[in-house]
């Protein structure tokens, strides 16, 4: 497995877990919506804030993708994140970009305004992957979803959801490098509550290195205040499982994961310090 991520400019050493703080700019996203895209100026104060505590990682998103979210257009999703983008990529800090439009992509590699690509629907929609290909330095992570954000948690339904998660993330590799998308580019996420019942995010928890193995591909993992942290802890407000979340994080580092996609950077970056310090055993 390779130690090193090439994300656009950087070359993201991966010995040590790495930190990817999440920059909502839509007004219905489960957690914040509405709370940083009032204007230029939050958007970039939030930003700096998880610069600050600690991010490693700017993650910045323009469309909801929460469970039964509505319908935004590629256009109005670029309107959003382009103002914040364009100050944002002069701060000399890795910028990726969680959007599964190709139109969206085409703008931002065209304009260089990130250094990889966030993806839900890992490179599925028309020609994405053939575009990445002709960026050669662009990091991509590709994530598993069964179904579409506005269907996804109708009775999802996997007769083995580690295996199947796992050779599907295998098949999008596979896919990304005959087009030329090289393996030091790609990361895979399991795609934690992305048409997954409780029962399933904990499988794959539980076996972690079954799927990755599978994919072949360091793993970026995203839990953090999702309703699977709701339902472990009866704690029905997102804002209120900051403790599960970061309990999550460490969990998925101590199972491998090179990344952690997260909301409360400040409050991880404790945790992993503490677990670092107290022995590396795998849980």
């Amino acid at each position: 497995m390779q130690t090193c991520w090439q994300c656009g400019r950087f070359q993201i050493d991966l010995a040590k877990p790495k930190i990817m703080g999440i920059v909502n700019l839509t007004p219905d996203s489960f957690s914040d919506g509405g709370r940083y895209n009032a204007s230029l100026t939050v958007a970039l104060n939030h930003a700096e804030q998880l610069l600050k505590d600690g991010a490693d990682i700017l993650d910045i998103g323009g469309e909801s993708s929460r469970p039964g979210s509505a319908f935004v257009s590629p256009q109005e999703e670029w309107t959003r994140i382009e103002p914040v983008l364009r100050e944002l990529i002069t701060w000399n800090v890795p910028i990726t970009v969680d959007t599964r439009r190709t139109w969206v992509m085409c703008q931002l590699l065209e304009q260089q305004l990130a250094d990889g690509i966030n993806d839900i629907q890992a490179l599925e929609d028309a020609d994405a992957v053939a575009l990445l290909a002709q960026h050669q330095d662009v990091g991509v992570c590709l994530m598993h979803m069964q179904g579409q954000p506005e269907n996804m948690q109708h009775n999802p339904v996997y007769e083995d959801v580690v295996l199947e998660v796992g050779r599907y993330l295998q098949q999008r590799v596979r896919v990304c490098e005959q087009a030329g998308i090289t393996r030091r580019r790609l990361m895979v996420d399991p795609g934690f509550g992305f048409g997954k019942t409780l029962e399933h995010n904990i499988a794959l928890m539980q076996h972690f290195s079954t799927w990755q193995t599978l994919a072949g591909c360091p793993a970026l993992i995203g839990v953090s205040r999702k309703t699977m942290i709701g339902l472990l802890t009866a704690e029905t407000d997102p804002k209120q499982r900051v403790a599960g979340s970061v309990v999550a994080a460490v969990a998925a580092v101590a199972r491998g994961a090179a990344i952690v996609r997260v909301h409360d950077v400040r409050e991880t970056r404790q945790g992993l310090q503490v677990w670092a310090a107290l022995g590396t055993r795998v849980l």
